[in-house]
């Protein structure tokens, strides 16, 4: 078992490099900008490109090495106990929608890797949501029915692969789970291959919604399109104030190999125990490596090794045979009314579109979000376009206990934070950081290896809260809207687009 105080790094960024980018040096005119070379902003970019759209890819770090290369890569229209809610909130007929939109997705996904000869170890599952708790048993019930009803292969079962008794579960058939970055590599290679332009290590930070577009760049390069896509997961730019409906959630992911004889033969998740998912994937030589994923959190809050631990130790209590090899977190957005975000990015816009909160289902949400963008540019009719809607407001008013409770949230951070008592620099041991007080100042100081201070401003640079340190993977994480810097203050996952202040001690 490997060492959970430092991340040993994802999986699948470690089995599929790629080939590197060039950064944007010099203006360019395109028809189409997306900002975001994740599985929704390539989807889409690629959509376009086939469409006889210009199109330019602008990623402030790697292609697929965001949320998409931390991903548990599981292509399923079940998204653990969503359809029920969706038949009371949505009505059947959105519920319909939903599960129309994401297995039309999983079908496209499947085109694409035979068209195009994909390598990317795609394999054919049921999916599965369980609980242990014979009280929710009634629960899962009704959701097995719902997405019955909806569209979805759906049953109520007992009986699945996993090594341990379930009191009930939703199974549906017919899903599938593959290697996200091998997928998401091809699908670059396609679009530079269709007139497509990809710019890696390109942060945007302006734009300008005019008739065309502009776009300003931290490498100092402008560039003019007549729409743009915005699918940085958390949205850069928030006009329409979208961060009040969305909050951040982080997970942790442990994996090692298997004997391919304990594989549970299927995507498991529960919504109990803090989350558990559970899959395999394909390693040869009789062996499967089990990814075993949750214990969400709000970023900058709680104790990640410990969470780290618990984790491992479920995983390995449940299949003791696994050699845990590998450890990573991802990071998801959740919407305050169920349903992803995907269309014009406010209700004045006419040529800006967002993608965004896709709750922990960003796969098949994102080949649906490229999708449905690409129909929305190109003016073809979308049936659910209407359900993913950003600008919706009604279904955000009938679920306003989310909304509120998220802005609760916030405004508890936002306040409580800077009434915490900060601890002093020198108690701080190597490989730890803190926010600590300095003169009557706060900063966000920590201690490397060799025992040298990194002094930062502790603000973050979205709107203001006070970054905490996360130890197991050594990062200073806003726990308001989930933007996280390095120890040296270079933005790793926005909102936030600029670093935080480099202080002296």
């Amino acid at each position: 078992m490997n060492d959970y105080r430092q991340v040993s790094g994802s999986y699948w960024l470690q089995t599929a490099p790629g080939r590197a980018h060039p950064p944007l040096r010099e203006d360019i005119g395109v028809d189409v900008a997306v900002i975001g070379a994740g599985m929704a902003g390539l989807s889409t970019a690629r959509e376009l490109a086939r469409a006889g759209r210009s199109v330019a890819v602008l990623e402030a770090d790697r292609v697929a090495a965001g949320v998409t290369g931390h991903t548990t890569a599981k292509l399923t229209a079940l998204h653990t106990l969503v359809y029920d809610r969706l038949r009371r909130t949505r009505g059947p007929e959105g519920a319909r929608l939903y599960a129309r939109s994401q297995s039309e997705a999983i079908e496209h996904a499947a085109a694409v890797v035979d068209e195009l000869g994909i390598d990317c170890e795609w394999e054919t599952r049921d999916a599965y949501t369980y609980v242990r708790d014979e009280g929710r048993v009634d629960e899962v019930r009704a959701e097995a029915r719902a997405a019955r009803e909806a569209g979805l292969p759906a049953s109520f079962t007992t009986e699945t692969g996993l090594p341990f008794p379930v009191a009930g579960a939703v199974r549906v058939t017919g899903q599938a789970q593959f290697h996200p970055r091998k997928y998401l590599l091809a699908l670059t290679d396609d679009l530079i291959a269709h007139g497509g332009r990809v710019y890696e290590h390109t942060t945007v930070h302006g734009l300008d919604e005019g008739s065309p577009c502009r776009l300003s760049t931290g490498t100092g390069a402008t560039v003019t399109a007549g729409d743009v896509v915005v699918a940085t997961h958390y949205p850069v730019f928030d006009r329409a104030l979208l961060f009040a409906r969305l909050s951040p959630r982080r997970e942790l992911v442990v994996a090692g190999p298997l004997p391919a004889g304990q594989d549970p033969d299927g995507m498991y998740i529960t919504p109990d125990e803090g989350t558990r998912s559970v899959r395999t994937a394909p390693l040869g030589d009789g062996e499967r490596l089990l990814v075993v994923t949750g214990e969400h959190f709000t970023p900058g809050t709680g104790d990640t090794p410990a969470r780290f631990d618990r984790l491992a130790s479920w995983a390995t209590e449940h299949f003791p045979d696994v050699s845990l090899t590998h450890s990573w977190a991802t990071q998801d957005i959740d919407p305050t009314d169920t349903v992803a975000m995907a269309g014009p990015l406010h209700a004045g816009a006419r040529h800006t579109y967002v993608a965004t909160g896709f709750g922990g289902w960003g796969m098949s949400g994102g080949i649906m979000a490229g999708r449905l963008l690409t129909a929305l540019i190109t003016g073809t009719p979308c049936e659910w376009s209407g359900l993913y809607d950003p600008r919706r407001l009604l279904t955000a008013v009938r679920e306003a206990p989310s909304f509120l409770r998220t802005q609760a949230e916030v405004a508890l951070h936002f306040v409580g934070d800077r009434l915490r008592p900060a601890p002093p620099v020198d108690v701080l041991p190597p490989g730890e950081g803190a926010v600590v007080r300095v003169d009557g100042d706060r900063l966000a100081v920590y201690r490397d290896d060799d025992g040298r201070l990194h002094a930062l401003s502790p603000r973050c640079t979205h709107l203001g809260c006070l970054v905490s340190f996360n130890s197991a993977e050594r990062a200073w994480e806003c726990p308001c809207h989930g933007s996280r810097f390095d120890t040296d203050g270079k933005v790793v996952e926005g909102p936030a687009t600029r670093p935080l202040e480099r202080r002296e001690l």
